[in-house]
């Protein structure tokens, strides 16, 4: 089973990129092939300085591999190492509807939320589409949010297969009856039902571009500023805490090994304890999560030829993945 997925690189990682995705996609390097890139050519459609660019690129490789990552065990590369993505990315184009665009949540969802209307972003799950597709993806985990792109993905491959592959029938995608194998594999999503919708300090989801997001490398005094200034409601300490709706409560559930939360849990609900000896607690455990993985982020940025080595090393690996995808595509084409 060949897994993919990305993350981009617009914004230093938080606790809600840890708990909704790469928390999972270390789990699933232990499944199959894994593939994780750092998305640095999606990030372009809101970053636009040049050397925050290439920071926040470097970082999210630093972040992937703190935080347990193998590149033993999983191809851990930049999006723009692979120039193939891009070739596809284009012949991939020229068989997608317009109104598929039209109608994609994310573009719609940017749009409302006042974000410029550009190309970049309106044809950005094209892009996504050839991530997935160049490497013969079998796999690919997602949250909700995202389902959407992956069966766009499937649609464009199946036409471009009809488009382009003589005899080929959707309904025997591999040609296991007809012989005629489509150019392009279909892949299949996996909805991530267990990875957590983490909530901001403000209660919003989790978010850089909210302003309401607990970085995971970031200064340890400004980590537990944010953490205490966590928004609650005018509760006496004396009486039980509400649930519904307390950011505080999501966060600790989440953060709490789970032979300490029971305790955590009634004495929220029993009242005697002020919000604040809640957040000290939070601030704890977060150091006790994290912490090994902070470490682990000094030594790599210490040796920083290693890093590029690693990146340099999974770009190669990513590349030989690719090129007969791009072989059969250009075949198939024409070209």
């Amino acid at each position: 089973m060949r897994i993919l997925s990305g993350i981009q690189s617009n914004s230093l990682l938080h606790l809600g990129n840890y708990y909704g995705a790469i928390r999972q996609f270390i789990e699933l390097q232990h499944e199959g092939e894994a593939l994780y890139f750092i998305a640095n050519l999606h990030a372009l459609t809101s970053l636009r300085d040049a050397a925050k660019a290439r920071e926040l690129a470097k970082e999210t490789a630093v972040a992937f591999l703190s935080l347990g990552l193998d590149p033993k065990k999983a191809t851990l590369f930049r999006q723009s190492d692979v120039p193939e993505v891009c070739e596809l990315y284009w012949i991939l184009g020229t068989v997608v509807p317009v109104s598929n665009l039209e109608r994609a949540h994310s573009y719609k969802d940017k749009i409302a939320r006042g974000v410029s209307a550009d190309f970049g972003l309106f044809a950005y799950p094209v892009l996504m589409a050839a991530d997935i597709l160049l490497y013969d993806s079998d796999v690919v985990p997602v949250g909700k949010d995202q389902v959407q792109h992956v069966e766009f993905t499937r649609d464009w491959a199946t036409k471009l297969n009809v488009t382009y592959v003589k005899g080929y029938d959707p309904s025997d995608p591999m040609g296991e009856k007809s012989g005629a194998r489509g150019a392009l594999k279909l892949p299949s999503y996996r909805v991530q039902e267990a990875a957590a919708v983490v909530p901001g300090i403000d209660g919003q989801k989790m978010s850089k571009s909210y302003g309401n997001a607990v970085e995971l490398f970031g200064d340890e005094k400004e980590i537990k500023r944010r953490i205490m200034s966590i928004k609650t409601d005018s509760t006496p300490v004396e009486a039980p805490k509400p649930i519904e709706g307390s950011a505080l409560y999501q966060l600790l559930k989440l953060m709490a090994p789970p032979s300490q939360f029971g305790e955590i849990d009634q004495s929220w609900r029993a009242g005697g304890k002020g919000y604040g000896d809640y957040k000290k607690v939070l601030v704890d455990f977060f150091q006790a999560a994290f912490g090994p993985a902070r470490e682990r982020r000094k030594q790599i940025l210490a040796d920083e030829g290693e890093l590029e080595r690693i990146l340099a090393d999974g770009a190669q690996r990513a590349r030989e993945y690719a090129a007969p995808v791009i072989s059969r595509v250009r075949r198939a084409v024409g070209l």
